[in-house]
């Protein structure tokens, strides 16, 4: 006996080359943007050591690195997540306390290294 009330979705897809083409554009587009980012993380971290560079040019390198972190985390959670399709409110709802959190857990962990570097320092 035969069952009316399943559908077969592998049989009723209408995916034309155009929207096939436009979603692996996207797909690139995703995976050059999120790569970018992360080179850029990776090269600061093999060329920029902190014995390498003074103390100023390091607080710029790290302070970077976080912001690049957040948005490469943020950007993720648009597009993996979908979110970028909801509406500007929603995105809005879940992404400002993200950023909230996110910046207060950087507070505690710079303020937390400061404390344990001036703890070990020994001149």
């Amino acid at each position: 006996m035969e069952r009316d009330d399943i559908i077969e979705y592998s049989l009723d897809a209408h995916h034309s080359e155009e929207k096939g083409a436009k979603i692996r554009k996207e797909i690139l587009k995703v995976t050059l943007i999120l790569s970018v980012i992360t080179a850029v993380e990776i090269l600061a971290g093999v060329f920029f050591g902190k014995r390498v560079v003074s103390s100023g040019t390091w607080e710029v390198i790290k302070y970077s690195y976080i912001v690049l972190t957040v948005i490469k985390a943020g950007y993720i959670v648009l597009k993996f997540m979908h979110l970028g399709d909801e509406r500007k409110s929603l995105r809005l709802t879940i992404l400002i306390p993200y950023v909230f959190f996110l910046i207060y857990l950087v507070f505690i962990l710079l303020n937390e290294a400061f404390a344990v570097d001036l703890h070990n320092y020994n001149p």
